[in-house]
């Protein structure tokens, strides 16, 4: 009996410890640790969601969609989540590739990071955001993906928009694409970290990095209530997204169509043409009516993330660098385009606009021998008549006595160097600041140039005179011996401007480089009212509801340093290139009653190469409205190859043989009307 009461003492005694335990875990829980307790089971209820803005669109100047935005579903994986779980996420990953019809390994590489050794597919952004995996998934494949979520742990469905480009490869490298952003770039951009979403995407080039800011709007807040699975109960609390601007642009989407058909075709008529531009300038404005570049290639190959075939193809060599655009990026000897230039280095340094001078079929310049083409004589010209028939003795003449008053190998103090100081007031030389990134500044040479190029290069020039070219010798002896007298010469004098360098640089041939838009920009304020504007292909932006416009206008950059009377000389003898000049060939039967079109052709020499086609033209030629310029590489002569195609782009504009890309001969003034649901009033 004794023993059965000690046993229930025991027995009591381990019960109130129990209870004493019990109390005291409870008081920890409920009042010591109580909060965090408390954080802890409302964030296992609750999800914050990042909802991205819906991108801005960018119209053309009649309000056509060159980007627009279309709905997509779209399914992303939280890659943090699946590194999370025991297999690494592999189980899930291959479910999702069951339901999306693909392979288990093309998705690891969709979500695997980007990195020096890393081949595309890959993931370039932050390895915390959602990785869209398929861009385009159907309802069913969503509804599979949603209603197991319990199977598919960090993988989400859901409509988002997809940028789409009903121009197709038109504009491409001006119209730019979206990536990712890096942590790089949140890191360095602080506006841009502000209003990330997570799942963003990021202009990368064009307008679409230009005017990224804008075009991005600001994302939202959705917090749901989610059970221990992860599936949605519902909606706690929510803010809207703010939609990105609408850019409304300069361009024409007809007039656009109207080039990149011209350059084609330009293409495919030059067998040896490796690549092409053309530019369409409002002269009035500075707007960029339409600028193309060829290669090109479909912008949509960004979405979804780029394969590594296609990402080698954009960066190729081969392939003609369809990436870049050849208008803002492409450095070509401009030919006789660029004696437009000469002349009015001739007038500004007294030359007569209206003297009387030689045109030998070749001149000597410093003991060489200097040809016109094919070494034909004209006889005495004036200058009109020098622009129109393109005689290159005339400027090899005078930039050789502009040489020698400069002091020749022993300039002067302060030389003057006409022909040089007149290409960089007409914006050769230096970029024109058009909204586009990574625009080149071209080349314009001379003394300074010289003297600097030679300190930058000269030990590599006295190395080579030394040891010559063992590496090129092997194949081309001829062509070795040549580059080491070459060499030996840059190293003892490759700081002197020659006599021959400066009369190169009078017809637009030697070191002197230019881009397509440079020689537009320059030709508009040529033909126009002598103003150097800095071109523009942003014409406005507006919010989505249109109710707030803020208009973009090109900026006066310089003045050319001619008068009206000269450059109305000037733009009266190219009046005559394309019907008694070098363009009368490719302008034949064109119809000039209805609108005369003005220009110069240009015959580029490059070593190794065909030469580059050039032709700068404008429209109507007695008052101009518009600057077409073409070039194409390796093209052959100016009126084989750029003027048939500058002829093509002024037969779309104005209607010649079919509907007229600008009715009424004139580029769309009034901004389009937005409505309050953000479509355009047509």
């Amino acid at each position: 009996m004794i023993r059965v009461r000690a046993r229930l003492v025991v027995l009591q005694f381990l019960v109130l410890m129990l209870l004493a335990v019990l109390t005291v875990r409870l008081w920890q829980v409920q009042v010591v640790r109580g909060s965090q307790f408390v954080a802890a089971a409302t964030e296992t209820r609750t999800r914050d969601v990042i909802v991205p803005a819906v991108r801005g669109q960018i119209y053309d100047a009649s309000g056509r969609p060159l980007v627009r935005n279309r709905a997509s579903l779209v399914v992303s994986v939280d890659r943090a989540e699946l590194e999370r779980m025991p297999d690494g996420g592999a189980g899930v990953l291959k479910r999702l590739a069951a339901v999306l019809g693909r392979t288990a390994k093309e998705l690891r590489e969709r979500i695997r990071p980007c990195g020096p050794h890393v081949t595309r597919p890959c993931w370039p952004g932050s390895l915390y955001s959602q990785i869209p995996i398929d861009d385009d998934v159907s309802t069913r494949q969503a509804l599979q993906i949603l209603e197991r979520q319990e199977d598919f742990p960090g993988v989400t469905a859901e409509v988002q928009a997809v940028r789409d480009y009903p121009l197709g490869s038109g504009a491409s490298q001006t119209l730019g694409y979206l990536q990712p952003v890096t942590e790089e770039e949140l890191k360095k951009r602080s506006k841009l970290k502000a209003n990330f979403s997570g799942v963003d995407l990021v202009g990368r080039d064009g307008l679409e990095y230009v005017y990224d800011e804008a075009l991005r709007g600001s994302p939202g807040l959705r917090r749901v209530q989610v059970d221990r699975m992860g599936k949605v109960l519902g909606i706690e609390r929510q803010t809207a997204p703010v939609p990105g601007d609408i850019l409304i642009t300069n361009m024409d989407a007809n007039v656009q169509k109207v080039v990149d058909k011209a350059l084609a075709t330009a293409m495919k008529n030059a067998p040896k043409a490796d690549g092409a531009a053309a530019v369409v300038l409002d002269v009035t404005t500075g707007g960029v009516i339409a600028i193309g570049s060829m290669p090109t290639y479909d912008p949509s190959v960004w979405a979804g993330g780029i394969s590594e075939k296609d990402y080698q193809r954009l960066l190729s060599e081969k392939a003609g660098l369809p990436l870049i655009s050849r208008a803002t990026h492409g450095q070509y000897a401009p030919g006789s385009t660029f004696k437009v230039s000469s002349v009015s280095a001739m007038v500004r340094d007294g030359y007569p606009l209206h003297g009387k001078y030689d045109c030998p079929g070749v001149y000597d310049v410093a003991g060489t021998a200097f040809h016109n083409f094919h070494g034909i004589g004209l006889g005495t010209l004036d200058l009109h008549t020098a622009l129109v028939k393109s005689c290159d003795t005339i400027f090899y003449k005078a930039a050789y006595e502009m040489w020698q008053r400069d002091g020749g190998l022993k300039p002067v103090a302060r030389p003057k160097e006409p022909m040089t100081s007149t290409a960089k007031a007409f914006g050769f030389g230096r970029k024109t600041g058009i909204d586009l990134p990574g625009e080149v500044p071209g080349r314009i040479p001379g003394r300074a140039w010289k003297k600097k190029m030679w300190d930058a290069t000269h030990h590599f020039s006295c190395l080579r005179a030394k040891n010559g070219y063992p590496e090129v010798e092997k194949k081309n002896p001829s062509r070795a011996a040549y580059l080491k007298r070459l060499a030996h010469e840059n190293c003892v004098e490759g700081m002197e401007w020659k006599a021959a360098e400066a009369a190169n640089l009078s017809i637009g041939q030697g070191d002197v480089l230019v881009t397509p838009l440079q020689l537009a920009a320059a030709y508009a304020a040529l033909v126009g009212d002598g103003k150097l504007r800095s071109p523009r292909i942003g014409k406005a932006i507006a919010r989505p509801d249109g109710t707030h416009v803020e208009e973009i206008k090109a900026p006066v950059t310089g003045r050319l340093p001619i008068d009206k009377g000269t450059r109305d000389y000037i733009r009266a003898a190219l009046s005559e290139v394309t019907s008694d000049g070098t363009a009368a060939g490719a302008f034949s039967g064109f119809p000039m009653n209805v609108v005369k079109i003005g220009g110069k052709t240009g015959t580029a020499e490059v070593y190794g190469k065909e030469d580059t086609s050039w032709f700068a033209s404008f429209a109507p030629a007695a008052d101009p409205r518009f600057v077409v310029v073409v070039t194409v590489s390796q093209g052959g002569q100016g009126a084989m190859a750029a003027a048939p195609a500058a002829r093509e782009i002024w037969e779309g504009i104005y209607g010649i043989k079919g509907q007229a890309a600008l009715p009424g001969g004139k580029p769309v003034e009034r901004l389009p009307k937005i409505r309050s649901d953000g479509t355009v009033v047509q």
